[in-house]
């Protein structure tokens, strides 16, 4: 697959300074990619809708426009001179009721669809989309002696009975997992995975229909500085520093051995700026995907015990055995894919990162 700089109004690159619109820079990881980009020396117009499951009552950061993304009437003049749009702004959090799914299909699937609209009346043929592992739904398993294998949800006896594993549809042994890179199929399970699908989706149609060009990021698992505190867009790595700073121990679902990735927010921002400055021009109209993580899997187990020796507090997590029907066992992903077309390795590997997390300054 060739790659070259991206093509920006002019024949600019980002060797140069462009305008780039960053969706959701009052979030978490919106905001790390639009303070890299500023840094870089970029004009960054930020945009968030300011949602107050996400963000409370506070007002949106200076510089930031307080848009809904679903409303199409400021767009022609916010996309004005746009060189390029960073779209990271989604509703977040798994949508573990039915009665989620009208939120997640408004703001995430609808809101992109009103973005990329916009793009096309602007004449902005350049995207980064923020997706997720969650697509996956599960990660890639295999037995060793029948192969690989694409299981289904795990059934709510075999998990209250404490077996968490999946196993051979041959001979019932627990299945290994490998890891995932991006052709896996996708098969998401539960309200936000439908949304991060649907924004591939509708991304990669406009992408065919308007000769534009897009790169979908999937992130896996992010913490870092300035993560939200104990709201449903919290990751289980601040839950696990939360616990500790009550004086609590980590409390762990399962049996702990859940396989994840954990890759930090300031790597995450670098691929974002990496996607920018380098995408696929194959010219076949398709959409580029590629997993950002650290390539350094951890158990869940793992996690909670890093965020705990960073603490300074000798609290060893508890594992519960509990479980939540939407979770998936393993879901680990491949590098390469990313480090050979992009150029991107993460620099923090997670025995580094989740320890200094258990201090860095999170947001409230």
């Amino acid at each position: 697959m060739r790659l070259q700089q991206l093509g920006l109004r002019d024949h600019a690159d980002l060797r140069g300074a462009v305008r780039i619109l960053v969706t959701g820079t009052a979030g978490f990881i919106g905001g790390a990619v639009a303070r890299l980009l500023t840094a870089e020396g970029h004009d960054v117009v930020g945009v968030d809708a300011m949602l107050p499951q996400a963000h409370g009552a506070t007002e949106a950061p200076a510089g930031t426009h307080r848009v809904d993304l679903r409303d199409p009437a400021p767009w022609p003049d916010l996309l004005r001179g746009v060189d390029a749009v960073s779209h990271q702004a989604a509703m977040v959090g798994t949508g573990v009721r039915v009665a989620d799914l009208p939120g997640y299909a408004a703001h995430n699937d609808l809101g992109t669809a009103v973005l990329l609209a916009a793009m096309h009346d602007a004449g902005v043929r350049r995207l980064v989309l923020a997706s997720s592992m969650v697509v996956y739904g599960e990660g890639r398993y295999a037995c060793p002696e029948h192969g690989e294998q694409a299981p289904g949800p795990r059934p709510r006896a075999a998990l209250d009975a404490g077996d968490f594993d999946h196993h051979c549809g041959v001979c019932d042994a627990p299945l290994a997992w490998s890891r995932v890179g991006e052709d896996a199929r996708l098969d998401p399970r539960n309200a936000y995975a439908a949304s991060k699908v649907a924004q591939e989706h509708y991304t990669a149609a406009w992408v065919r229909q308007d000769g534009a060009t897009a790169v979908a990021l999937r992130y896996h698992n992010v913490y870092g500085p300035m993560m939200p505190r104990d709201t449903p867009y919290s990751g289980v790595a601040a839950m696990f520093r939360s616990s500790l700073e009550r004086g609590e121990p980590p409390r762990v679902f399962e049996d702990g051995a859940q396989m994840r990735d954990f890759v930090h927010v300031e790597d995450v921002a670098r691929a974002n700026l990496v996607a920018l400055e380098a995408v696929e021009r194959a010219g076949d109209g398709r959409l580029a995907a590629y997993n950002v993580c650290s390539g350094t899997p951890v158990s869940i187990a793992e996690v909670a015990a890093l965020v705990a020796s960073g603490s300074g507090r000798n609290l060893a997590p508890e594992v519960t055995g509990g479980y939540r029907l939407g979770d998936v066992r393993h879901v680990v992903a491949s590098p390469e894919r990313a480090a050979a077309e992009l150029g991107f390795r993460a620099a923090v590997p997670p025995t580094r990162g989740l320890p200094e997390f258990a201090v860095t300054p999170l947001r409230s």
